[in-house]
C-alpha cells in the first residue's frame, strides 16, 4: 500500500508540474518538475507518504525503461559509426577525469584517496534527459550534441565500476587497477552482448507472432513494455551492466520499429503512443523525484549546511575539475576542436538522476556523517551542472525559431482547414442536428469549442441518444471527420 500511495503522489506531482509548464513556457518543464518535487518535500501531509529513495527500485522501474526508449530512438547504425568516439567519451574521458579529480580533491581537502574516488565516481555519469532540459528552445549543433547524448547513454557503466572500485578500496585498503579495468570490460561488454542477444530473441519471437494466427495486440504490447525490466533484471543477476544491456536492447529494437510499421499498423501505433506517453511521464517523474530528494536533503541536513561550507567547496571543486577535463578532451577529440565547441561540450556534461541513484546506494556503506557529506557534495554537483549551462546557453546558443514557431504554423494550418470544412458543411443539404454535430467535431480539432458548447452537446446527446449516435456517425464519415 505504501508503494501505491507514494507512486500516486509522485504521478500527481508530475501531472501538476507539467500543467504548470504550459503556463510558463519560458521555463523548462524539468525545472518546474524539480520545484514541485521540492514543494512536496516540504508539505508534511504529502512527504511522509512518499517512500524513502531506493536506488534499486529507481533503477529498474524508472531508469531501465527510460534508457530503453531513449536507445530505441537512436538507429544502431548511428552508434556503429561512432564506436571510437563513444569509447573515448564514455570510458577514456570518464576514467581520466575521475583520476585527476580524485587527486585534486584529496590534496585540497585532505580526504583519503578511497573516499575522494567514491565522491568523484558518483559525479562521473552524465544525463541525457537533464541535457535536454538545459538546451530546450536553443539551437545546439549536432556535432556537439550527438557525442554528449552517446556519452550519457554509455558512461553510466564506467561510473558504477569506478564507484565499486572505490568501495573495495575503502573496505580492503587496496586498489587493483587491472582487475577493475577488466571488470569494466566484462561489465560493459557483457551488457552489450547480453542486451543485444536477448532483444534479438524477443524481437524474433514477436515478429513470428505478428506473422502467425496467434498474434494478439494486447499480448504483444505487454511483451514490449516488459522487455526493459526483464533485460535489466537478468543482466544484473548474471553480473553484467543492466544499464548498458537495456540501452543496447533499445538500439536493436530501433531496427524492428523501422521495418515493421505495416505488418500490424494498430500494434505499431499503440507501441508508439505507449512509448511517447511513458517517456514523457518517466522524464517528468525523474525530476520530481530529484526535487523531493533535494528538498529532503536540505531539510534533514540543515545543521550541516550552516556549520561548515566544506561540502560546498568540495562540490564546486569536483564540478570545476570535471569541467576542465571535458574542455581539454573536447579541444583534442570533439568536432572541430574549436574553443566554442569545447566550451559547449564541457558545459553539456549535465548530471542528474544516475548520480542521485548512485549516491543513495551508499546508505549502508559509510557512517552517517560521511554519507551526509557525500549527499551534499553530489547535490552541489547536480545543481551546478544544471543551473550554470541553463544560464550560459541562454547567451551562447541562438534561439531555435523552428521549434518555437512550428506549433504556431501547424495550428494556423489546422484552423484554416477547419474553417474551410465548416463552410462546406453549411452548404450541404443536412439537418440542423447533423450540421451541429459535424461542426462541433470540426471545431474540436482546433480546440475551438467552449465549455458551454461541450455541455450543450452532452445535453443533446443524452436527450436523443439514438438519433445523435446514428446521425453523428454517418455525418462524421460523410464529412471526412
Amino acid at each position: 500500500m505504501g508503494l501505491f500511495v507514494s507512486t500516486f503522489i509522485i504521478m500527481l506531482a508530475v501531472a501538476v508540474s507539467d500543467i504548470l509548464a504550459r503556463l510558463v513556457p519560458k521555463i523548462s518543464s524539468n525545472y518546474l518538475n524539480i520545484i514541485v518535487g521540492v514543494v512536496v518535500a516540504f508539505i508534511p501531509a504529502l512527504q511522509k507518504d512518499v517512500l524513502s529513495f531506493d536506488s534499486d527500485i529507481f533503477m529498474i522501474l524508472i531508469l531501465a525503461p527510460l534508457l530503453f526508449f531513449e536507445g530505441q530512438r537512436t538507429p544502431i547504425q548511428f552508434v556503429e559509426k561512432r564506436v571510437c568516439g563513444i569509447i573515448g567519451t564514455a570510458v577514456v574521458l570518464a576514467i581520466l577525469s575521475a583520476v585527476l579529480a580524485t587527486i585534486v580533491l584529496k590534496i585540497s581537502f585532505a580526504l583519503s584517496f578511497p573516499l575522494a574516488l567514491v565522491m568523484v565516481a558518483i559525479s562521473t555519469p552524465t544525463d541525457a534527459t537533464a541535457l535536454e532540459s538545459v538546451t530546450t528552445g536553443r539551437q545546439f549543433r549536432n556535432s556537439i550534441k550527438t557525442p554528449l547524448k552517446m556519452e550519457a547513454l554509455f558512461n553510466d557503466a564506467t561510473g558504477l565500476i569506478l564507484l565499486q572500485a572505490g568501495l573495495i578500496w575503502v573496505s580492503t585498503g587496496r586498489l587493483n587497477v587491472w582487475q577493475d579495468l577488466g571488470q569494466l570490460v566484462v561489465s560493459a561488454g557483457g551488457g552489450i552482448l547480453f542486451g543485444g542477444l536477448i532483444e534479438l530473441m524477443i524481437m524474433t519471437f514477436r515478429q513470428w507472432l505478428v506473422r502467425s494466427s496467434m498474434n494478439v495486440v494486447s499480448s504483444q504490447t505487454l511483451i514490449y513494455v516488459l522487455t526493459p525490466f526483464v533485460i535489466y533484471g537478468l543482466a544484473e543477476v548474471i553480473g553484467v551492466s543492466g544499464i548498458i544491456a537495456v540501452v543496447t536492447a533499445g538500439l536493436v529494437s530501433n531496427s524492428e520499429a523501422t521495418r515493421s510499421r505495416f505488418s500490424s499498423p494498430n500494434q505499431m501505433h499503440l507501441g508508439v503512443v505507449i512509448t511517447n506517453f511513458a517517456t514523457t511521464v518517466l522524464n517528468s517523474a525523474v525530476f520530481v523525484i530529484l526535487g523531493i530528494s533535494l528538498g529532503r536533503i536540505g531539510s534533514a541536513h540543515v545543521h550541516l549546511l550552516t556549520s561548515s561550507l566544506n561540502w560546498l567547496w568540495m562540490g564546486i571543486l569536483v564540478y570545476g575539475v570535471l569541467w576542465v577535463c571535458r574542455f581539454g578532451y573536447a579541444k583534442v577529440a570533439i568536432s572541430d576542436r574549436s574553443t566554442r565547441g569545447a566550451i559547449l561540450f564541457a558545459f553539456g556534461g549535465v548530471h542528474g538522476t544516475v548520480t542521485l541513484a548512485m549516491t543513495f546506494s551508499l546508505t549502508s556503506q559509510f557512517s552517517t556523517a560521511t554519507f551526509n557529506q557525500i549527499i551534499l557534495v553530489e547535490t552541489v554537483v547536480i545543481i551546478l551542472s544544471m543551473l550554470v549551462p541553463t544560464i550560459l546557453f541562454h547567451w551562447l546558443l541562438p534561439v531555435d525559431w523552428d521549434e518555437h514557431q512550428r506549433a504556431y504554423y501547424v495550428q494556423r494550418l489546422r484552423q484554416r482547414a477547419v474553417e474551410i470544412g465548416i463552410k462546406q458543411v453549411k452548404k450541404m443539404n443536412l439537418s440542423d442536428l447533423v450540421k451541429d454535430i459535424v461542426i462541433y467535431d470540426l471545431r474540436d480539432q482546433v480546440r475551438g469549442n467552449s465549455l458551454h458548447h461541450f455541455w450543450r452537446q452532452c445535453d443533446v446527446a443524452s436527450r436523443c441518444a439514438d438519433q445523435y449516435s446514428k446521425h453523428g456517425t454517418a455525418a462524421s464519415i460523410d464529412a471526412g471527420v
